[in-house]
């Protein structure tokens, strides 16, 4: 009977271990065995937009880094100051580029509550970071386009700071409603609904058609050096515009057409970050940096004018013959008069009368003294 009691405790034990041991899943080809499942899509062969995404991030990364130092590092060699009070608003807006890179590689990693929330909030956020920048930036164009002269360079970053900021509380609030109090069940960023995330990105919404709309006044300024900089804000919201109209209807009507709702989402929030991201850096960045040192036609024209003096011999030399150049050229007008020195008749016309009068200063003029003759004294004139 003990016997016959072993088999049926072997199969109970062997039965709770199947649940455990099916659960368990085989690394993808690619992947190290004692490498956790969340992170497979950042090594599966099978799965290729994984790695092409993280390989377009991490160059994403490193060049906006690379970017950064070299806008900070120009900052001395600008000499347009209205060019250099937008340095710093241009910095936040590659901070904020930057921080979108990162965050691609939050959605390639597999859901857990830690990205999940990570992705809910600073979603919206580097977004909204990023049209801030932009929106502010158009608004001191149009200034600058009409007037030549726009707002101090802290008045322009205070203003992205304060539009990003609207955003960090509306994610903030948003997360503290449906995750940390949500009544029933527990509290998982993960299953969220898809039309709850898209209602919290309503803000930054706004601010990409703000910044795309202001940007298309300054084509119309008067100065049209700043034009072309417009021209690099309305290039890069449009093309923002139609990403986000994108991913926005595959989000939520695409991906449950095509029957691929859950596996289909983490891809297309990644590439649209990505995607995104890169219209930043090729349509905004790069060409404000490679404009960010030139002189405009005014500087050029004050430089021409004005040219700056060297501390050389030969920049002594010049000076100092310049400077005897002009005593002779002076001598030389004083000793001119002095051939008529005479007194001659009234009909002479070698008197000097008026002419004479004109040579001497104000003072000998109205004394009402004749000039001298030639046989009258040279010092005191009798």
């Amino acid at each position: 009977m003990g016997a016959a009691a072993v088999p049926p405790v072997a199969a109970g034990v062997l039965l709770a271990l199947l649940p455990a041991a099916g659960g368990q899943s085989t690394p993808p080809s690619g992947c190290g065995k004692d490498l956790s499942s969340l992170y497979y899509n950042l090594c599966d062969i099978s799965a290729a937009w994984g790695i092409v995404l993280e390989a377009v991030a991490s160059l994403g990364v490193v060049t906006s880094f690379v970017l950064t130092i070299v806008l900070v590092a120009s900052l001395p060699f600008v000499q347009d100051p209205q060019k250099k009070s937008l340095v710093a608003t241009q910095v936040f807006f590659l901070l904020g580029t930057f921080g979108l890179f990162c965050l691609t590689f939050d959605f390639i990693v597999g859901p857990d509550f830690s990205t999940c929330t990570s992705r809910r909030f600073l979603f919206g956020v580097l977004f909204g970071i990023c049209f801030s920048c932009l929106l502010a930036h158009a608004v001191a164009l149009n200034f600058l386009a009409r007037k030549n002269r726009g707002p101090r360079g802290w008045v322009t970053l205070a203003v992205a700071l304060l539009l990003a900021l609207v955003e960090v509380i509306i994610n903030a609030e948003w997360l503290i409603i449906t995750v940390a109090r949500r009544e029933g069940g527990s509290p998982d960023p993960c299953q969220l609904a898809d039309a709850d995330f898209v209602m919290a990105l309503i803000y930054v919404m706004l601010l990409l058609v703000a910044a795309f709309g202001t940007a298309w006044p300054v084509l119309c300024g008067r100065y049209g050096r700043w034009h072309k900089h417009g021209a690099f804000i309305l290039a890069t919201t449009g093309l923002s515009v139609a990403i986000w109209v994108a991913w926005t209807a595959m989000y939520l009507y695409g991906n449950q057409r095509a029957g691929e709702k859950p596996g289909w989402d983490d891809p297309t929030l990644a590439i649209a970050l990505v995607s995104n991201a890169c219209a930043f850096l090729l349509l905004y960045v790069i060409p404000e940096v490679t404009h960010v040192t030139r002189q405009g036609p005014e500087q050029a024209f004050e430089d021409d004018v004005y040219p700056t003096r060297g501390v050389g011999y030969e920049t002594i030399l010049k000076e100092q013959k310049s400077q005897s150049m002009f005593v002779e050229n002076k001598a030389f007008s004083m000793d001119e008069p002095s051939f008529g020195r005479h007194r001659g008749s009234p009909g002479d016309p070698l008197a000097p009368r008026r002419g004479w009068r004109r040579a001497l200063g104000a003072g000998d003029e109205t004394s009402g003294r004749d000039p001298p003759g030639i046989d009258s004294c040279c010092c005191c004139g009798s």
